[in-house]
């Protein structure tokens, strides 16, 4: 049996200056491409709504173009001649490319504004400027392929490209037969080119190490993930460790003379060199970043058949100035992300625990909740049963306890948890209902909310 994913690998390049200049090439076609899509949706859109003002009935209006990648394809290729007389010099893939984003902006539009979309919400697509924009160009169709020597690899109108490091691990799979190229995608990051194939590969099905164990894991700053067996791992803070050099390097960076789009200023090669080595370091910072999240999810997947996460609002912890670096450096949904699709690669399961689950709050011991739990307070002490434990590991065995319990803790707004943590075990029966403020203790909360639903239904 065999598992059938959609999987990258990227690699880097060390194209020709004949051969960069001809990727720019292809990269600015897809951008002519989406821009002249965009201006036409526009016109036509502006020409209805102006129609629409003057009474003129609906079936009388300007014809509506298709936003969808078919229909935009067919108004380009009638369009190209005038538009852009040279578009024999790049390849068709070329503007496939940009039509093919644009259809997808204008997507990701109408479903946020119907509500189909979840997250925030997606603006309306704009212009893509020729400075501002990366440089990027898909190819999937035509001659894509990974040479015999796995140092090189040749693509549509390109030819063959040396490649700055082995491509054996997907050579491998191509020549037994487990991997197909959907496609190949150039773009460049901190001054080289990268290209990355999507391919479709049958991966054999494997089984973890430890099937029936259940591990929950609890992310933080002062350790990046700490885990219910009681193991810590260590933030590497990459970002904290190079924030001297890139402060320094920022600093080179604004004493040269830089673009001014008020004047039409051109920036100094001073500026582009002192610009390109603080990209360079900013991803060498991200690189190691995900080298150590790669190693630490692919550890996991492959020990525990289950793994329990929190759903954690990250977006939401970035607001906080104090912590917000803090948190970006660490890569909270990165961590979810990639256990997501590991552990359904090596046969386990990723089970996400409700955001409101007081996880923090709660005895591992006797299940007694607190109120309220400070940040600085680093031990979780029970007063009902004396517990004392590390707030993190905590945490941690409180999240596996979800899964070995069968189901989370019933609530009244059936998200696993209620916003109002409720007191439970030996510490809600101090309380009589009715003598705690409302808002403050779940049990009156919860009696007054239960009340209120039953009054309602039966109206």
């Amino acid at each position: 049996m065999s598992l059938t994913v959609t999987q990258a690998y990227r690699f880097a390049l060390d194209p020709t200056p004949a051969q960069e200049r001809e990727v720019l090439r292809h990269a600015g076609a897809a951008r002519v491409a989406f821009n002249w899509g965009l201006a036409r949706v526009k016109a036509v859109m502006d020409q209805r709504a102006a129609e629409r003002s003057y009474g003129i009935a609906d079936e009388k209006l300007t014809q509506s173009i298709g936003w969808n990648l078919p229909a935009l394809r067919r108004a380009w290729n009638a369009a190209k001649g005038e538009v852009a007389p040279w578009w024999a010099q790049c390849s068709k893939e070329a503007y496939n490319t940009g039509l093919d984003a644009l259809a997808r902006a204008l997507t990701n539009w109408l479903d946020s504004r119907s509500g189909k979309r979840p997250g925030r919400p997606v603006g309306f697509p704009r212009f893509r400027s020729k400075r501002r924009t990366t440089p990027s160009v898909r190819f999937t169709t035509g001659t894509i392929r990974v040479e015999a020597d796995r140092m090189h690899v040749t693509l549509p109108r390109l030819g063959r490209i040396k490649l700055h490091e082995s491509a054996r691990k997907l050579a491998r799979r191509l020549e037994a037969g487990t991997a197909r190229i959907l496609s190949a995608t150039l773009r460049p990051k901190a001054g080289r080119w990268f290209v990355a194939f999507t391919c479709e590969v049958k991966r054999a099905e494997r089984a973890p190490a430890r099937p029936d164990a259940v591990l929950g894991v609890d992310v933080g700053v002062r350790h990046l993930a700490v885990l219910s067996t009681g193991e810590l791992v260590a933030n590497p803070r990459h970002l904290g460790s190079a924030t001297r050099r890139l402060r320094r390097m920022a600093r080179a960076v604004s004493r040269k003379v830089g673009p001014d789009r008020r004047t039409g200023q051109r920036p100094s090669k001073r500026w582009d060199h002192a610009r390109a080595d603080l990209a360079r370091t900013h991803a060498r910072v991200a690189n190691q970043r995900r080298d150590a999240l790669h190693k630490l999810t692919t550890g996991l997947a492959a020990r525990y058949g289950t793994i329990v996460v929190e759903d954690l609002h990250v977006a939401g912890m970035l607001r906080n100035r104090r912590l917000a670096k803090a948190v970006s450096d660490c890569g909270f949904g990165e961590i979810r992300r990639q256990l997501a699709y590991k552990t359904t690669w090596n046969g386990g399961r990723l089970v996400t625990a409700d955001r409101w689950y007081p996880s923090s709050k709660t005895c591992s011991g006797c299940g007694a909740v607190k109120v309220k739990l400070p940040l600085h307070a680093h031990r979780f002490t029970c007063d009902p049963c004396g517990l004392v434990l590390d707030r993190d590991v905590n945490a941690a065995r409180n999240l596996a306890q979800l899964v070995v319990a069968g189901s989370g803790p019933e609530t009244v707004n059936g998200r696993g948890a209620d916003r109002k943590t409720r007191l439970s075990g030996p510490v809600a029966t101090k309380r009589q209902p009715g003598t705690a403020p409302a808002g403050k203790t779940g049990t009156v909360v919860r009696q007054r909310t239960t009340a209120r639903h039953e009054l309602t239904r039966a109206h």
